[in-house]
This record gives C-alpha cells, sequence and structure tokens, in this order.
C-alpha cells in the first residue's frame, strides 16, 4: 500500500487533470461518475447541439460513432481508486471544436500496472496503415481473448479506423498504484 498523505487530494488531482483536457471551442463537458444514464444523456446532448451547429452528416455520423466508442471504453475500463470516497467509476469527458476538427478528449483512473500494456497497444495502433488497421481489427476480432470488462482492444482500434487519425494519451501518476489516462483523439471535418 503506498503512502499517499505528501499528496494532493484525489478532488483537487482529478480536477488539475479535468482543465489541461479543455482545447478550443468547449461543445460539452462532463466530469463525475461514469454510467450508463450518463453516457445515453450525454449523446442525445452533444447530439442536439451537433445538429444546433449544422455539421456536416457525414462528419456528425463519424463523431457520433467515436463518441459512442469512446464513452464506452471509458464506462468500461476506469478503475476506482481505494479510500477516494467513492464507490463509483469516475472520468472526464471533453469535446470540442478548433479549426482542426473535433477533440475527443477522455480521462479516468487506472491502476499503473496497467500502463504498460495500455501504452503497447496504442502504440501499435498508431503504427499501422489504414489498411493494417483494418487487418488487425480482423485479426483481434477474430482471436483475441475478451477481457472482463469487454473486448480485447477493439475499441480503440475502432477509433483509429473511423478517425483516420492518431491517438493521442499521457498518464499522469496520483500514486504509486493509480494514473489518470488521457486520451485524445481527433476527428477531421
Amino acid at each position: 500500500m503506498s503512502d499517499n498523505s505528501s499528496k494532493k487530494p484525489m478532488s483537487e488531482f482529478l480536477s488539475e487533470c479535468y482543465a489541461k483536457m479543455h482545447k478550443g471551442n468547449i461543445i460539452v463537458a462532463y466530469k463525475g461518475e461514469i454510467n450508463a444514464t450518463i453516457i445515453a444523456d450525454t449523446l442525445g446532448l452533444i447530439e442536439a447541439k451537433l445538429s444546433d451547429e449544422h455539421v456536416d452528416n457525414q462528419v456528425r455520423k463519424k463523431l457520433y460513432n467515436v463518441l459512442v466508442e469512446c464513452l464506452q471504453n471509458l464506462y468500461h475500463h476506469v478503475d476506482i481508486v481505494p479510500g477516494s470516497n467513492d464507490n463509483q467509476g469516475n472520468g472526464t469527458f471533453v469535446l470540442s471544436k478548433t479549426s482542426e476538427g473535433f477533440y475527443i478528449a477522455t480521462g479516468n483512473m487506472v491502476k499503473s500496472s496497467k500502463i504498460s500494456i495500455l501504452k503497447e497497444k496504442i502504440d501499435k495502433i498508431n503504427s499501422l496503415s489504414k489498411d493494417e488497421l483494418k487487418e488487425f481489427y480482423k485479426f483481434v476480432l477474430n482471436n483475441q481473448t475478451f477481457s472482463e470488462k469487454g473486448g480485447g482492444g477493439l475499441g480503440l482500434i475502432d477509433i483509429a479506423r473511423k478517425t483516420g487519425n492518431k491517438l493521442k494519451y499521457s498518464f499522469t501518476p496520483f500514486n504509486d498504484d493509480y494514473s489518470f489516462f488521457y486520451l485524445n483523439v481527433l476527428v477531421s471535418e
């Protein structure tokens, strides 16, 4: 068990991580418990806001599909930090618009023991061409065993395939056992 006494309280740490996620013109930002109802409500809100912004239908469809994947990843892979006065999985989500397109940023706590595996998966995905991603997706779909929380990395592969962009990520240590995992995805217009 690590000593957390010299570090910031969890709420302050998460607020600082969340503040770093803001980029461009914010469309929707959320910090708190991640559950199926929150995801459904968020997707409904985003759909309405995108209609108001007159986003091209093809871009809106791609953006919506990527949002679903990102939010499902957030929901299924958030780790609960013991002693955080919170029995739910908390996460963060920001959708923003810049001149490059739409940025989807998600963040959640993960066990530090998972970092090397997650880095390896994302780095592999980022190294592949469009055709290689398609083949890798098929391979994982047909050969990967699924984790207790869902797919075997299919969501990240699917996000990269749908956006055609590299997945940006970072890990900010909270203590010896947990880190904040930040994922940033660009959906170009």
